[in-house]
């Protein structure tokens, strides 16, 4: 049985930093493109960053310089460091795991609150 635990949300002043994580658990972690997104109250859910098996990145506008998605296959983690962090980046976070371009699993969302 698959487990997506997350875990590294919290409340941070203006310009602070954070770091998240997401354990997939019981799957073959490796061969899978592994994602943050986020949603704001009244909002819709956005893709914040992506890594595929390869290593490669992307990484949305609003976040790129700013946050660096990184992954190790040996312990089934994927990690978001958020650095320079703004009000308006606060928000449930979800990790995604995707094979294929068909997700394939959702984590159950870490809250972070980026307030003074």
């Amino acid at each position: 049985q698959v487990q997506v635990v997350e875990s590294g949300g919290g409340l941070v002043q203006p310009g602070g930093s954070l770091r998240l994580s997401c354990e997939v658990s019981g799957s073959i972690f490796r061969i899978y493109t592994l994602g943050w997104y986020r949603q704001a109250p009244g909002k819709q859910r956005e893709l914040v960053a992506d890594i595929r098996s390869t290593g490669m990145t992307n990484y949305a506008d609003f976040v790129r310089g700013r946050f660096t998605i990184s992954r190790d296959n040996a312990k089934n983690t994927v990690y978001l460091q958020m650095s320079s962090l703004k009000p308006e980046d606060t928000a449930v976070y979800y990790c995604n795991a995707a094979y294929h371009g068909s997700t394939l699993y959702w984590g159950q969302g870490t809250q972070v609150t980026v307030s003074s």
